[in-house]
């Protein structure tokens, strides 16, 4: 019974992944046809990121009164409804609206399964968890561009991607009780116990920490996939088509990173796994900077990648650790709140410097965001032990 819950859950990582990178590819085909200027993709990035944002904020509350199989049912459903609302948009108005539930969706059943695996199963679950999520999320286009290049239009790719999301909806209904069973005395306490309010949550020992830790790392990944093209093309003089090759790398990096990690996390610990990580992308960061040509730089990517590929589930697998299984639904949404921060205001940020001053600081910009993040989670680590001891 616990092993098939288990693969539900990896269907549902790679579920959320899907529908993540669709408006990036469709967006060349979708803003003429609804005569808005291409930068509109960002009015419906920041209308489904604050809809993430919020429902991560609520999830403590949202979880404790109706349990993570049902919120996790809901929110796949919610996401699947706004896919097929998309498909059927006509106007671009009728697109920021189903970004509403499409943002809602998210939040919720990410906080949601990030907490119930890190409250149930060991860390290499959480990295292979993740690492099929970059499966789902390069999918996603894949399936778009099957449509695009078939004679469909984008509309198709959002209906696939929905059918696909209604599927799974499907194999959650009957799998509720199976949630119910898999939960500890621990989370069964933890349930028992008066939710935290944002404010209280905040306050807890070590939660600024980790808050600015989860900020900064979302920020590094977030910024060196999206300007690492521009910056290769810009400052080093790479060819687009050849950039846009090597940028790609980033992201496989990342995906075939947490595939290995799975095999060793369990072993050196979730402690040693950030260090880890943290120690090859600052690395790979510094690579950037070196004038030793295109391949030292096409390393630092790859290095940065990698890099980043055991921070994020190690950190999250961690907090029921770093908090108490009782707090840990709280501080995770929360998390997951500031992690979406991050993604949605440090790259855009970079775009104005780029435009402004020169795309030459790249490197030097996710050096800052590599260097804090390792103060904060050294910082969170200190109030740990001077809890535990």
């Amino acid at each position: 019974m616990i092993s098939i819950l288990l693969v539900i859950i990896y269907i549902a990582f790679i579920s959320l992944g899907l529908p993540d990178s669709l408006l990036g590819s469709a967006w060349p085909t979708m803003y003429g046809e609804f005569n808005v200027s291409v930068s509109f993709a960002g009015i419906i990035s920041m209308i489904i990121a604050s809809g993430t944002i919020v429902s991560s904020l609520f999830s403590d509350k949202l979880i404790r009164r109706f349990g993570t199989g049902m919120i996790t049912l809901v929110s796949v459903a919610m996401t699947a409804v706004a896919l097929f609302g998309f498909s059927f948009s006509a106007s671009f108005w009728q697109l920021c609206l189903w970004g509403i539930p499409y943002g809602l969706g998210a939040g919720s059943v990410d906080a949601a399964l990030n907490n119930f695996v890190a409250l149930h199963y060991k860390s290499r679950h959480m990295s292979w968890l993740h690492c099929f999520w970059g499966i789902g999320a390069t999918t996603g286009p894949y399936i778009m561009g099957l449509c695009l290049t078939n004679g469909l239009r984008w509309n198709s790719g959002y209906m696939i991607i929905g059918i696909i999301q209604f599927a799974l909806v499907l194999c959650l209904i009957p799998s509720l009780p199976l949630w119910k069973s898999k939960q500890h005395a621990e989370e069964t306490e933890a349930h028992s116990s008066k939710a935290l309010s944002l404010a209280d949550t905040i306050k807890l020992p070590g939660a600024k920490a980790i808050l600015t830790a989860f900020f900064c790392y979302c920020a590094l990944e977030a910024t060196s996939g999206l300007w690492a093209s521009s910056y290769m093309v810009l400052h080093k003089g790479i060819d687009a088509q050849t950039a846009a090759k090597w940028a790609s790398l980033f992201y496989l990096g990342i995906t075939v990173g947490r595939f290995i990690c799975g095999f060793i996390t369990d072993k050196l610990g979730d402690r040693q796994m950030v260090r880890i990580g943290q120690t090859i992308a600052g690395i790979g960061t510094l690579l950037l900077l070196l004038p030793f040509g295109n391949a030292v730089t096409l390393a630092g990517l790859i290095l940065i990648g990698l890099g980043c590929a055991p921070i994020y589930p190690s950190l999250l697998h961690e907090t029921p650790d770093n908090f108490g299984a009782d707090k840990s639904q709280a501080i995770m949404g929360m998390q997951m709140a500031c992690a979406y921060v991050g993604t949605t205001l440090i790259p855009p940020l970079f775009g104005l410097i780029a435009d402004h001053i020169s795309i030459s600081l790249y490197p030097l910009y996710l050096i800052l965001f590599v260097v804090l993040m390792f103060l904060m989670v050294e910082r969170m680590n200190k109030v740990h032990d001077k809890r535990t001891n």
